[in-house]
């Protein structure tokens, strides 16, 4: 069986959607760091903590939940951490590990960078599509994260 390649117009849709996307985040990350201080990856994690229980978290859970490397993370806690929005601690349950946890000026930092950042995701995301096109868009991305759930498991 020959390879298929993607054709002309299939090549056209998927640099529409990287360019929109691309897009998308670049506005959103540029309003963030503007109007809060705070980049995309102190949002992403300062979020994580907030949902977690106790709002602290294992390195390596934290990482799962945000979908970085553990390297990447590692970076990101040492800068958040010295800004005084995270602190690591040793693991109450298990000496040998540590745990990220939120600081009540990060807790402050987040709470204060969360209501413009949904009101630029509401008009930069949600204002313009139509409701089918929402249910559309949440459709796309559970298939996409599925296939790569798929292939990441078939190479493991």
């Amino acid at each position: 069986m020959a390879e298929r390649l993607p054709t002309a117009e299939e090549l056209r849709i998927w640099r529409d959607f990287i360019e929109a996307t691309e897009a998308l985040r670049s506005e959103l990350s540029s309003r963030l760091q503007s109007e809060s201080s705070l980049s995309p990856g102190d949002y992403a994690v300062l979020l994580a903590l907030r949902e977690a229980e106790g709002r602290r978290l294992r390195p390596s859970e934290l990482a799962a939940r945000i979908g970085w490397q553990r390297s990447r993370l590692s970076h990101q806690l040492g800068r958040m951490e010295r800004r005084g929005l995270i602190r690591c601690e040793g693991c109450a349950t298990d000496s040998r590990g540590a745990e990220v946890v939120l600081t009540a000026e990060g807790a402050e930092a987040f709470r204060c960078a969360s209501l413009p950042h949904l009101r630029a995701v509401r008009e930069l995301f949600v204002d313009p599509l139509t409701s089918d096109q929402l249910a559309a868009a949440e459709q796309i991305a559970a298939t996409l994260r599925t296939g790569l759930e798929r292939s990441r498991d078939a190479e493991a």
